[in-house]
C-alpha cells in the first residue's frame, strides 16, 4: 500500500545519477595497490556516503533510518541512524523487524507462480473464474493483468471509506471480499490489459485466489512455502499487530504538524504522541492483506532475493514469466521503469535492478537486488511522511544504493 503522504519521489524508484561509485570503481586499478585493498577503499568511501545520506534525511525529520547493502564480497554495510528523541521507545538497530508493506507483492507473485509451475494456476485464467461475482469485469481480467497491474481495477487505498482502517483509526478488520465489493462500486480505469496503473487492488483479489486455490491461508503459504524453507525467521504474514522479535517503532507526525497538502482523512493516525509524532508500531491497518501485511527485515529480504533470482523458488519458465515487464510511463517511455509480475525492474546508470517500495503508516522500504540476487540493498524509513527536502534526500539514497550494489 502507498498511502498519500508519500511523493511519487519514493513510490516508484528513479533512475540512478552518477554518483561516487563510479570514482570507486576507477580507482581500483590505480597504482600498486591490491584489489582487496582497493576494494576496501571503495567499500568505506560507499559507506561513509550511505551514512551520511542517512544523518541527513534524520537532520531533515525523518524520525529513522535503515540501510544494508550486499555488493556480493564479503560483509554487508548496515547502517541505522535516529532521531534522538525516538531513543526512549527503541534503539533502531539494521536488523529490526519492520512492515515490509508493498514488498509483500514480490511474495505474492511467487506464490502464484509456484502454483503456476505446480499446474494449480495459470496467468491465463481470468480471476472470475476462482472469484466468481466478486470482481468488477472478473471474465476479462487475467490473473497476470491483476500481477502487472493492467487490469483497470480502482485502488481501494483511494476509497474515503477505507481512510479509518489505513490510519489505524478503524478496528474492523477488512476483508478481501468486502473491499473487493468496494472496488465494483467504482468504474474501471480502463479496458483491461490496454494500459497500466498500480492497484492495490490486484493483490486482495490474487490473495483470495490463492486462498481459494490452496485452501490454506496467505500467513500458512508465507510459512509454508517462502519463510520456512528459507530460514526466514523474522519474516511472517502479519495478522495482528503483534510482532515477533526486535522491530522498528514507526512514526507520523500528529495532526498539527502534518503537512498542508495532506488530505483531511490522513491527517490524524492513531497512537501514542510524543515529541510531535504519533508512534503507529502498534497500528494494525485493518485493511492491509495480500498487498502489504508482511514484516521482516533488511537481512531476510536479501536471502529471498537471491533465492528468487537464483531460481530456489521458480523454475526458470517462471521467473522468467516474472520478469517480463510491462512499461510503467506508457508506449512511448517502454526503457526507464518496467513492472512484471510483482516486481519492477530499473534501467539505472549503475545498471538494471530489480526492487519494490513499500509504504505503510510509519513505514517506508526499498529493496533492491541485480538479475542474479547475489547483490542486493535496502533501505528503511520510519515514517511514511517526508517533507520536501527529505524527499530530494530520499530519492539520493534511492540512487546510492542502487549504485552502491554494483561497486
Amino acid at each position: 500500500m502507498a498511502t498519500v503522504a508519500v511523493s511519487a519521489a519514493l513510490v516508484v524508484p528513479l533512475a540512478a545519477t552518477p554518483s561516487r561509485a563510479d570514482a570507486v570503481r576507477g580507482s581500483a586499478a590505480v597504482g600498486s595497490r591490491t584489489v582487496s585493498e582497493a576494494r576496501h577503499d571503495g567499500t568505506a568511501q560507499t559507506r561513509a556516503r550511505l551514512r551520511e545520506l542517512a544523518r541527513k534525511l534524520v537532520e531533515e525529520g525523518v524520525p529513522g533510518v535503515i540501510v544494508r547493502v550486499n555488493d556480493g564480497h564479503g560483509r554487508p554495510i548496515e547502517i541505522s541512524e535516529q532521531a534522538a528523541w525516538t531513543k526512549k521507545d527503541h534503539r533502531l538497530r539494521a536488523d529490526d523487524e519492520v512492515r515490509e508493506a508493498s514488498n509483500t507483492k514480490t511474495v505474492m507473485a511467487t506464490l502464484v507462480l509456484q502454483l503456476v509451475a505446480e499446474h494449480r494456476l495459470a496467468l491465463t485464467d481470468p480471476v472470475g473464474k476462482w472469484l466468481p461475482g466478486q470482481v468488477r469485469n472478473g471474465r476479462a481480467i487475467t490473473l497476470r493483468m491483476l500481477l502487472n497491474h493492467t487490469s483497470g481495477l480502482f485502488d481501494y487505498t483511494e476509497d474515503p471509506a477505507l481512510a479509518p482502517a489505513l490510519t489505524g483509526r478503524d478496528s474492523h478488520v477488512w476483508t478481501s471480499r468486502e473491499i473487493l465489493g468496494l472496488v465494483s462500486g467504482h468504474p474501471a480505469l480502463f479496458e483491461p490489459g490496454t494500459q497500466w496503473s498500480y492497484s492495490n487492488t490486484n493483490y486482495i483479489a490474487i490473495g483470495a485466489v490463492l486462498e481459494k486455490a490452496t485452501g490454506k491461508s496467505l500467513a500458512a503459504l508465507v510459512r509454508d512455502r517462502i519463510a520456512g524453507p528459507l530460514g526466514l525467521r523474522h519474516t511472517f504474514y502479519a495478522t495482528g499487530p503483534a510482532w515477533r522479535d526486535r522491530h522498528a517503532h514507526g512514526y507520523e507526525p500528529d495532526a498539527a504538524h502534518m503537512p498542508p497538502d495532506v488530505p483531511e482523512e490522513f491527517r490524524v493516525y492513531a497512537g501514542p504522541r510524543h515529541d510531535d509524532h504519533v508512534d503507529v508500531t502498534g497500528d494494525y491497518v485493518t485493511a492491509d492483506g495480500a498487498d502489504a501485511a508482511i514484516v521482516s527485515t533488511a537481512g531476510d529480504w536479501s536471502r529471498f532475493y537471491g533465492a528468487l533470482m537464483s531460481g530456489r523458488l521458480l523454475p526458470a519458465a517462471q521467473l522468467a514469466e516474472m520478469r517480463t515487464t510491462v512499461p510503467e510511463s506508457g508506449p512511448d517511455d517502454p526503457e526507464e521503469l518496467g513492472y512484471g509480475l510483482g516486481i519492477e525492474r530499473a534501467k539505472t546508470d549503475c545498471g538494471t535492478v530489480w526492487d519494490h517500495v513499500g509504504i505503510v503508516p510509519g513505514y517506508a522500504t526499498y529493496n533492491v537486488t541485480d538479475s542474479t540476487g547475489r547483490r542486493t540493498a535496502a533501505f528503511f524509513f520510519a515514517t511514511s511522511t517526508l517533507g520536501k527536502q527529505a524527499h530530494q534526500t530520499g530519492a539520493a539514497l534511492m540512487d546510492a544504493v542502487n549504485c552502491a550494489i554494483f561497486d
